[in-house]
């Protein structure tokens, strides 16, 4: 079951958490009214409802617009030879500037990117400053402050790849300094997620019972710090991690494409996913991710819509290319046609969500469809990596052929470590194709340029493995936040 999107609460701490962030405190002036039935941040952080309430916020914003919309897919995945815009022409032709890398320190996809991930943030410092104070279960409490490191070390892993250097926010903001912080050096960023995701692993369980699925376990937090050392080239602690997220009860799916359905969400392959339900008592507020992706004039808006050079990269068998891309005028194995009308001749299926699905609502296509975030696939591959950069290639071939094999692929035999790089890197990119990872792994693998620049769009090196530090910041920050070079 997933009960852990509060959007309710979030609304009201997300509230409190700017007007602290920004202004270090919320004087009271009389232009001000009381909240009518809501608590205000004084009495809030009582008991460990307060508690629990505070770190399911954090949870539920990872569904929030700037979280989880256009900015989200204009910095992962657009920019990469995955995805384009899509859609069709004049709607949201904002996107094209992440499809031909013209957008500027002042496109405001990038600063909502920057703005929903610091506040997501905020909403973990939230959690970790004023919980220690509350008299509760000291399990519960040392596990909800564990689960607010692991949010808060996600948001800053997503800000370090995007833009390097950027500012640390370690606790509510008091001081001066600590309100308009300078941008830390990108190893100290890392530095920090390192030890949030240590701490977290060592609180959190491995598992939870049916009603707190979704929550961060154990796995999660070992399993994104694996992430972590992979993106720093340190090899020996990615294989230690994986091992000890390899040693947990979980196990690769075995319908690739019916982990991606909502019937298939939280399954043996799941190590962290964003959890998305429809209430039907609340329509209001909901997760867009799947609607802002599906297929235009049936499902949705149809942005960030698969490449033809997607479409090329999968060889022939690979049961994973039908369980990624959706096809104009197909019908699925769950029973749709998808329309001939459809403007664009691919679709994410990934993001799919059958009609045969009750929808409580009535309204917002895919509202119940989770977000993954770290799975078992990408473990074995990280794994696979981690052991071939170490000269293992033995080890390598046994975690890169397991993927291969779930896919209907023949195994790879002995083959120079240069050469395992290259198929790991392939495997990595048709095994997770259109879950927004593939321009930041192009980037750390150094070939971003070569690659973009062979399907014609004009990535700089030297300037766009990074975003520009989004210009709306650097003014607000009186100058203080520098820029990236070249922009």
């Amino acid at each position: 079951m997933k009960r852990l999107t509060s959007f309710n609460t979030y609304t009201r701490l997300a509230c409190i958490g700017f007007c602290i962030l920004v202004f270090g405190s919320c004087k009271k002036t009389f232009l001000e009214v009381d909240p009518i039935g809501q608590q205000t941040s004084e009495t809030f952080f009582q008991n460990a409802n307060d508690a629990n309430r505070a770190v399911t916020s954090c949870y539920g914003h990872l569904n929030q617009w700037f979280v989880t919309g256009f900015a989200h897919l204009a910095i992962t995945s657009i920019p990469s030879d995955d995805a384009e815009r899509g859609s069709v022409p004049g709607d949201a032709g904002f996107l094209d500037d992440f499809d031909n890398f013209s957008f500027t320190s002042t496109q405001f996809l990038i600063d909502d990117y920057w703005s929903g991930q610091y506040a997501g943030i905020n909403l973990c410092n939230q959690s970790l400053d004023n919980i220690p104070n509350i008299e509760m279960d000291a399990a519960l409490k040392a596990r909800l402050l564990a689960e607010a490191k692991f949010i808060r070390a996600y948001h800053y892993f997503n800000l370090v790849r995007a833009f390097g250097d950027v500012p640390l926010v370690k606790k509510i903001p008091v001081t001066a300094d600590e309100i308009n912080p300078a941008r830390s050096p990108k190893q100290e960023v890392y530095d920090f997620i390192t030890q949030d995701l240590t701490d977290a692993a060592m609180q959190l369980p491995p598992s939870y019972p049916a009603t707190e699925i979704g929550r961060a376990t154990k796995g999660a937090a070992l399993g994104l710090l694996s992430k972590v050392k992979l993106y720093q080239q340190q090899w020996s602690e990615a294989m230690t991690l994986t091992s000890q997220v390899l040693a947990l009860p979980y196990s690769l799916a075995t319908d690739f494409n019916g982990m991606f359905r909502i019937s298939g969400e939280n399954n043996s392959e799941s190590i962290f996913e964003v959890q998305a339900n429809a209430i039907a008592n609340d329509c209001g507020t909901y997760s867009q991710y799947s609607e802002i992706q599906a297929v235009r004039n049936q499902f949705g808006w149809g942005f960030n819509i698969p490449t033809s050079s997607l479409d090329a990269a999968f060889e022939p068998g690979d049961l994973r290319k039908d369980a990624t891309l959706l096809r104009r005028s197909q019908t699925t194995s769950e029973g749709d046609y998808i329309v001939d009308i459809a403007p664009s001749p691919l679709y994410n299926k990934k993001v799919y969500v059958p009609t045969s699905v009750v929808n409580p609502c009535g309204y917002g296509y895919g509202r119940d469809q989770n977000r993954p975030v770290l799975r078992l696939g990408e473990i074995y591959l990280i794994r696979a990596e981690a052991a071939n950069e170490s000269n293992d290639t033995t080890e390598a071939k046994v975690y890169l052929n397991a993927i291969r094999n779930r896919a209907g692929l023949p195994s790879i035999d002995a083959i120079s470590k240069e050469s395992m790089r290259a198929k790991i890197w392939k495997e990595r990119h048709v095994e997770l194709a259109m879950e927004e990872d593939r321009f930041f792994d192009m980037v750390r693998q150094g070939n971003a340029g070569s690659i973009l620049r062979g399907l014609g769009k004009p990535f700089v090196d030297g300037k766009n493995e990074v975003f520009p530090i989004p210009d709306k910041q650097i003014t607000l920050s009186g100058g203080k936040l520098t820029q990236n070079p070249n922009y």
